[in-house]
């Protein structure tokens, strides 16, 4: 296999860019806002060449690094608030809490489970804060330049392209209907823990400790501070705890590329992308979907319902599943960036709970939302853990060359460079 360019990373960040303009699925509010909403996301990162954020973050002195270690509140860096969506390898977990009665909120408690953190994580709102969303399940995206070449789509696992494949859209001359026919994809990805004025967050400069890489948020959890309703306490089961962590491995299979991973039991379902160029360097996608979807929204949280919804449609792996093959020819010898989700199951709390009776009045005094996954990712033809794997090398090469067959990240400014052809 030949080393993989340095424009499988550019053609990463076109999509990424172009996943911007895909509106997600919005779901209405039925009911009155309840007194106080918390918002939990829970995220497991693995994969080769992610920066390793799960033992000590950034700029982290080693004192500090070891007080998050041990329970203790670590230095200003060794966490930060918007890990669960980094891809920074390790465990991370971000809080959000407000109340209606005092919507300058600025600080608040969360007393966990001793197997979690001890004592209490202390929740603060960021100085210069956004103001809060006017919806709060709407997310809302920058609309990119349009980039320009081809782009090619591929989807389904097995050994050999699918009749009718790929999709191709000339982005150089398609229109916006062209646009439209080519990017089909599903998204209902919802607002969960975020920063905005009036909502203190965890992590925090006054609280960034590490999640242990043995914590368990199982167990009891409660809210307080100014204005959040007494007995805003709940119990979060062992289907919502912190996933272990993914890891992909790889292996050649007659030109085709088989994928496998571990089983992680409390999965709701799986799957599996991945970008990369041709000899004609046209963007290429593959998923492992078997309906003609990008996957561009279905990398992040979604609805329980629609998880189970895209089940059915065989648009997601089961639970089940922990194989799939890229079939021969995608990518040629090219390679491409791979990656992989495993959506844990969606909990929605509220107290009190909703009335059976639809046309009764509802008005909860406290609800939380709580979202988990885990996402690794890796390079086609590299194993999870960074050697060469059988889809990778002969096993007789030196050391040497293999390290030089791992792909060198661009800039930042070369990847805008890439994708808007300045």
């Amino acid at each position: 296999m030949k080393p993989v360019p340095d424009n499988v990373h550019v053609v990463t960040a076109a999509v990424f860019a172009v996943l911007l303009t895909i509106p997600p699925t919005v779901s209405a509010q039925s009911a009155a806002p309840p007194e106080a909403q918390a918002w939990i996301d829970i995220a497991t990162f693995s994969g080769m060449g992610m920066p390793m954020g799960g033992m000590a973050g950034a700029g982290a002195s080693p004192m500090s690094a070891l007080g998050g270690m041990f329970g203790g509140k670590a230095g200003v860096g060794s966490n930060s608030f918007g890990n669960t969506r980094s891809m920074s390898a390790g465990r991370w977990v971000d809080v959000t809490v407000r109340s209606r009665a005092n919507p300058n909120l600025e600080e608040a408690q969360q007393a966990v489970p001793e197997g979690f953190l001890s004592p209490a994580l202390e929740l603060k709102t960021p100085k210069n804060a956004p103001p809060p969303p006017r919806d709060e399940e709407d997310v809302r995206h920058e609309e990119p330049e349009k980039p320009k070449g081809r782009m090619l789509l591929y989807w389904g696992c097995g050994n050999e392209i699918r009749p009718g494949q790929p999709k191709v859209l000339d982005m150089a001359t398609a229109g916006p209907g062209d646009f439209a026919k080519f990017f089909v994809g599903r998204s209902a990805t919802q607002r969960g823990a975020h920063s905005a004025a009036g909502r203190p967050v965890w992590p925090n400069p006054d609280d960034s400790r590490m999640v242990p890489a043995s914590a368990s948020l199982q167990g009891q959890h409660a809210f307080s501070g100014k204005g959040i309703p007494d007995g805003f306490r709940f119990q979060i089961p062992a289907a919502q705890d912190l996933m272990p962590p993914l890891t992909l491995e790889q292996a050649a299979s007659n030109g085709a590329t088989d994928l496998s991973w571990n089983a992680i039991a409390t999965a709701r379902a799986y799957f599996v992308s991945a970008m990369g160029s041709n000899d004609k360097e046209d963007m290429v996608m593959w998923t492992s979907s078997e309906l003609a979807d990008t996957g561009f929204g279905l990398m992040d949280y979604q609805t329980n319902a629609a998880v189970d919804r895209w089940l059915k449609e065989k648009v997601l792996l089961m639970p089940n599943t922990t194989r799939c093959t890229v079939p021969k020819g995608v990518f040629g010898e090219h390679g491409g960036m791979l990656r992989l989700i495993a959506y844990g199951d969606e909990l929605n709390l509220a107290h009190p709970p909703r009335p059976k009776d639809a046309k009764a009045k509802w008005q909860p005094v406290w609800a939380v939302k709580l979202r988990v996954k885990a996402v690794t990712n890796g390079v086609l033809g590299m194993s999870g853990q960074g050697r060469a794997g059988d889809a990778g090398r002969e096993r007789n090469k030196p050391q040497d060359e293999e390290t030089q067959n791992v792909p060198k990240m661009p800039q930042p400014m070369e990847l805008l460079k890439g994708i808007f052809g300045r």
